[in-house]
C-alpha cells in the first residue's frame, strides 16, 4: 500500500476532544508553531553571560539606549528597582526617608532593637546605616554601617534587625546612626480579599482596629519604565514616579519627579508632543488620599515638572468613564490606546487649546493587568478576563482554539502579575500568567498573530523586554524560595529571587536539558468504522541535533483509555531512515518529545504505512 503523507494543521487545539481535532495538534510544552509546523523553542543563558539573582519578583524590564548609543536595562521588583550597564548590576531604588538612631541589643544576639522615632517601616523594607558611632552593645560600627532587611516592626518608633556580629553586652538606646529608607516594598502576589490577615503582623495591639494611615497593599508591587529623552522614567503602579539619568552614574539612585502626582497607577511620554501622562491619578495634585482610578493627568508639554493646568501651559485632565479603575495603557499609532478593567479608550494629541482629545473605542473588553497588552506595529493585543482581543482599527476578540484551556484554570487574584510578552523574531506574543494551583506564574500561552495559532506550555517569566537595545529578548523567572547571594550585601534577607536570562540563545535551558513535546489528535480510517495498521513511519525532522521520542497511542473508541503500540517508544536519532510500528487500533495519536541535552528539531511531512485491518 502507498505511504501516506501526514498532514496536521497547525496550532493547538484544546476547544475540541482530542478525537474531534483529528488533524491538528491538542498540546504542547516548549514547543511553538512556524510556518505551519512544530519545533522546540530556543534555550536561554544567564543575561549577558553574566548569571545573577535579583531581590524580589522582577514586575518589568525595560531595556533603552542612552544618547550616546550606550545599551541600559531596567528591571523593577517588588522590593527593589535595578540598573544594568557595561557589564554591572546597581541599586537605584529610591530613597524614601531618612532619620535619626540608636539600638538596643541584648548580650549573645544578633538580633538588634533599632529606634527611630516615626520611621514609617513595614517589615520587609531596606535601611542602611552610615555614621554609626559607640559600638552599641559591642557591634563594630562597621558591623552596623550596612544595608538590612526589616525584620518585624515593633512599633511606630522601633524595628528589629539582624547584625552580622553577636552583641557582646546588653545596651539600651547605644549608639547613634544616619539611617536611610527605602520607598517601601510589596508583596510579591495580589490579594482578592479584605480584612483579618491583610497587611503587616505587630503593627498594633489585639482589637485594636488598623489606623486610616495604615498601608494595606491588596496588589502586587508592579514597576512600568518609559524614558524622556535618556532619562528612564520609572511609575510605581499605585505609587509615586521617578526618574534616573544615565548621566548620573550607577551609583546615584531614582527620584521623585518634582511636581508630577504622588499616586498613580500607570504612566507614558506621548509623542510625537512628549507630554508626561498620568493614568489613574491624583484628582488633586499633591494629595495621594485623592487618587482617582479612573483619571487622566497630563505635564505641560516638554515639562515633566509642571502638571498644573494654566493659560500659559498645555498640562491638563480628564476622568474617563465605562469602568471602575485605569488598568495600563500603551502607546500605538497615532495615540495612547487606555484600557479600564471595562473598557478600551484612545487618547489622541490635537494641540491647543484642548492639547487631547479622548474618545472610548470599546466596552466589555478590559485589560486583565498592568503587562497584559502589547502593541506591535500599530496593532494591539491583550488579555482580559475571559478571552484575547485585538485592535487594529476596531476592537475585536482573537478566535483562540485554548480559550477554555487558559482561563477556566486562570487564578484572577493574580490577574495583575499576568506578562504580555512579545518575540517579534518569531512573530508571537506570548501571556505568562498563574494557574489556579498557585499564587505565582507558572504557565504560558503563545498566540502567533502573522500565522493565527496558538500553542501553550509551562515556561514562567515575570517579566520580558523583546529584542532591542540587546541582542536577545530578556525573560525574568522569579523562584519565591530562593535565598542566593545578590548583587549586594543586605543582612536578614529573606527568600525570593528573580534571575535574567537571555532567551533564545542555544538550545538548554541554562545548561539543563528543555522538555519539550507536541501532541497529535487521533486519526483514523475513513468513518473510523473500521481497525487501522501502521506497520511503519518514515521521520522527517529538519535541523534535528541528538535523539527525539516518537509515541504511538492506541484507542478502539474515543472514550477508552489509550494504550501505547507494541514497539512503543521509538526512539528517533539524526540518522533514522524508518521505523517499524506493528500498531493497530481504530484511532492513533502520534507525540513527539525530546529531552536531550543539545538537542533541536523541527518537525516536517510525516509519511506512514496505514492500511485497512478489519472492522472489529
Amino acid at each position: 500500500m502507498p505511504l501516506l503523507r501526514l498532514f496536521l494543521k497547525p496550532g493547538v487545539d484544546k476547544q475540541n476532544t482530542e478525537y474531534g481535532a483529528e488533524g491538528g495538534w491538542v498540546d504542547s510544552d516548549y514547543v511553538r508553531f512556524r510556518y505551519g509546523l512544530p519545533e522546540k523553542v530556543g534555550g536561554w543563558t544567564p543575561f549577558e553571560s553574566s548569571p545573577v539573582n535579583l531581590v524580589g519578583m522582577a514586575s518589568g524590564v525595560f531595556t533603552w539606549n542612552s544618547l550616546g548609543g550606550l545599551p541600559y536595562a531596567a528591571v523593577g521588583t517588588t522590593r527593589k528597582v535595578y540598573v544594568f550597564y557595561g557589564g554591572q548590576w546597581a541599586d537605584i531604588t529610591p530613597i524614601r526617608a531618612s532619620g535619626a538612631a540608636t539600638f538596643d541589643t541584648v548580650s549573645g544576639l544578633t538580633t538588634v532593637t533599632v529606634n527611630d522615632v516615626a520611621h514609617g517601616a513595614v517589615e520587609g523594607d531596606f535601611v542602611t546605616f552610615s555614621s554609626v558611632t559607640g559600638d552599641p552593645g559591642g557591634i563594630p560600627n562597621a558591623s552596623l554601617t550596612n544595608e538590612f532587611e526589616i525584620q518585624k516592626v515593633l512599633s511606630v518608633d522601633a524595628y528589629t534587625i539582624i547584625s552580622p556580629t553577636q552583641a557582646i553586652s546588653t545596651a539600651v538606646a547605644a549608639g547613634t546612626a544616619t539611617a536611610t529608607y527605602q520607598i517601601q516594598v510589596g508583596s510579591d502576589k495580589s490579594f482578592a480579599d479584605f480584612g483579618w490577615g491583610t497587611g503587616t503582623w505587630g503593627l498594633s495591639t489585639w482589637g485594636t482596629p488598623r489606623p486610616s494611615s495604615a498601608t494595606v497593599k491588596l496588589l502586587a508591587q508592579l514597576w512600568q519604565f518609559d524614558t524622556y529623552g535618556q532619562n528612564l522614567i520609572l511609575q510605581q503602579v499605585n505609587g509615586g514616579i521617578y526618574e534616573w539619568s544615565p548621566s548620573s552614574g550607577l551609583t546615584v539612585r531614582a527620584t521623585a519627579i518634582s511636581g508630577a502626582p504622588t499616586k498613580s497607577r500607570f504612566a507614558l511620554v506621548s509623542t510625537p508632543d512628549r507630554h508626561l501622562v498620568c493614568f489613574g491619578t491624583e484628582s488633586t495634585l499633591g494629595n495621594p488620599a485623592t487618587q482617582d482610578p479612573m483619571y487622566v493627568r497630563f505635564s505641560s508639554q516638554e515639562n515633566i515638572n509642571q502638571f498644573v493646568a494654566s493659560a500659559t501651559n498645555t498640562a491638563g485632565g480628564q476622568r474617563l468613564t465605562d469602568g471602575n479603575e485605569i488598568v495600563t495603557a500603551v502607546r500605538s499609532r497615532g495615540q495612547i490606546l487606555i484600557w479600564t478593567d471595562k473598557s478600551l479608550h484612545s487618547q489622541q494629541y490635537l494641540g491647543p487649546p484642548y492639547t487631547f482629545g479622548f474618545q472610548q473605542l470599546g466596552a466589555n473588553c478590559g485589560a486583565i493587568g498592568p503587562h497584559s497588552a502589547v502593541d506591535v506595529n500599530g496593532v494591539a493585543y491583550w488579555m482580559s478576563k475571559d478571552a484575547f482581543f485585538v485592535f487594529d482599527g476596531s476592537v475585536k476578540k482573537i478566535p483562540c482554539t485554548v480559550q477554555d484551556y487558559v482561563f477556566e484554570d486562570l487564578n484572577f487574584a493574580q490577574g495583575p502579575s499576568v506578562c504580555a510578552a512579545i518575540n517579534t523574531q518569531f512573530n508571537e506574543i506570548t501571556w505568562f500568567y498563574a494557574t489556579l494551583s498557585s499564587d505565582y506564574v507558572n504557565r504560558y500561552v503563545t498566540y502567533n498573530y502573522l500565522e493565527n495559532v496558538w500553542s501553550v506550555g509551562t515556561m514562567a517569566r515575570t517579566a520580558w523586554a523583546d529584542t532591542g537595545s540587546f541582542g536577545s529578548p530578556i525573560g525574568i523567572k522569579y523562584d519565591p524560595l530562593s535565598e542566593a547571594a545578590t548583587i549586594s550585601t543586605i543582612y536578614g534577607l529573606t527568600a525570593g529571587r528573580s534571575i535574567p536570562y537571555s532567551q533564545e540563545t542555544g538550545v538548554n535551558a541554562d545548561g539543563d536539558p528543555i522538555d519539550a513535546y507536541v501532541y497529535s489528535g487521533y486519526f483514523d480510517i475513513g468513518d473510523g468504522d473500521q481497525m487501522l495498521l501502521m506497520q511503519k513511519f518514515i521521520p522527517d525532522f529538519k535541523q534535528q541535533s541528538g535523539n527525539l521520542t516518537v509515541h504511538l497511542r492506541l484507542r478502539a473508541y474515543p472514550q477508552a483509555s489509550a494504550t501505547p503500540s507494541s514497539l512503543d517508544p521509538y526512539v528517533i536519532t539524526p540518522t533514522t531512515q524508518f521505523v517499524s510500528t506493528r500498531a493497530r487500533g481504530r484511532q492513533i495519536q502520534l507525540r513527539i518529545e525530546s529531552s536531550d541535552l543539545d538537542s533541536f528539531w523541527r518537525f516536517g511531512t510525516m509519511r506512514v504505512d496505514i492500511q485497512p485491518d478489519g472492522g472489529r
